[in-house]
């Protein structure tokens, strides 16, 4: 099983605890609609690739992923909200487009998986550009599959017919990865400003008295 399905695998138990659910609300899910959705990744991605000449499309790692975008993009606040997501997606795309020159061309020199990178370092960027919860995935998963397609087009223009494959193997784990990473930081820094934000609350009577109480009578 590959590190995306275990991660959907997680996040699927810790919806049906009740865990996530602000995130859902923000991003209008409900607990059944996430859950429906990580089944349909996690098992379409085990399903066979759909073929459109040099493009091959994997359901769980691309079309899904994609169809929660288009959805989030629709019921998106305000226009603001759709252009920022948007330029997101296309900025987060050349940055891990970017990346990819980095990496070393050994394996041998290769610590981690670089499918993990990319999908770390995507997900850190779509949460820059993203702020909102909603804007930060679509970044996160728009960002990565462009970023595969963009390769695909200058090897094309190079000469090179290679396969375009958007969210199968690999790719997939990239997809959620980047995907959930952006969500998580979303949360857990937007949360972390409300709280930094929030009055501090003071109780103007905190000690019962029986004077004031006999008084109130």
């Amino acid at each position: 099983m590959s590190v995306g399905m275990i991660l959907l695998a997680i996040a699927s138990v810790l919806v049906l605890f009740g865990v996530g659910q602000r995130v859902l609300d923000k991003m209008q899910l409900s607990d059944r609609a996430a859950l429906i959705l990580m089944a349909v990744i996690f098992f379409g991605g085990l399903l066979p690739d759909i073929r459109l000449g040099m493009v091959s499309v994997n359901i769980g790692g691309a079309l899904a992923p994609v169809g929660v975008c288009v959805y989030l993009l629709i019921k998106a606040d305000t226009k603001k909200e759709v252009a920022r997501a948007l330029i997101g997606s296309v900025v987060t795309a050349g940055a891990v487009y970017a990346l990819s020159f980095l990496m070393p061309d050994e394996p041998e020199a290769i610590v981690i998986d670089p499918n993990y990178v990319y999908g770390l370092a995507g997900g850190a960027v779509a949460y820059i550009l993203g702020r909102s919860r909603r804007a930060a995935f679509i970044c996160g998963v728009l960002g990565v599959l462009l970023a595969d397609a963009l390769v695909a087009v200058m090897n094309w223009q190079k000469g090179i017919n290679q396969m375009l494959h958007l969210g199968s193997g690999g790719a997939m784990d990239v997809v959620v990865i980047s995907g959930l990473i952006a969500v998580l930081l979303s949360e857990l820094v937007g949360e972390l400003l409300e709280r930094m934000a929030r009055p501090g609350r003071e109780n103007k009577d905190p000690v019962y008295t029986p004077v004031k109480e006999g008084k109130r009578k």
